[in-house]
């Protein structure tokens, strides 16, 4: 793996404790329910207007990738994040909807 390379769960690892836990987290869930309304789409991290601190971000961000919410890719110029909505709904169906309907 390279230096650069962002590590990602596989679907077959996440685990639920995890996803709701980055999801207790107000910022992470509108992080979240942005990404879902174009769950196809990349999103460049800084395009996100998060009331937070840099190093604040970087963990929010960390947290979404390692719990499995979200897929980040380093293109240098710019993290960019999309949600992985296939591979949450097929380990846990309805969940990432029922957590953005309770924001």
């Amino acid at each position: 793996m390279a230096a650069s390379e962002l590590t990602h769960p596989q679907v077959e690892d996440l685990e639920v404790g995890s996803v709701l836990l980055a999801l207790a987290d107000e910022n992470r869930r509108r992080v979240v329910a942005e990404l879902a309304e174009r769950p196809d789409e990349e999103r460049l991290c800084a395009s996100f207007d998060l009331p937070v601190g840099k190093s604040s971000r970087t963990r929010h961000w960390r947290v979404l990738r390692e719990a499995g919410l979200v897929y980040q890719r380093d293109a240098g110029n710019g993290l960019y994040m999309r949600l992985r909505k296939d591979d949450l709904d097929r380990r846990f169906p309805g969940l990432i909807q029922a957590a953005i309907a309770a924001n």
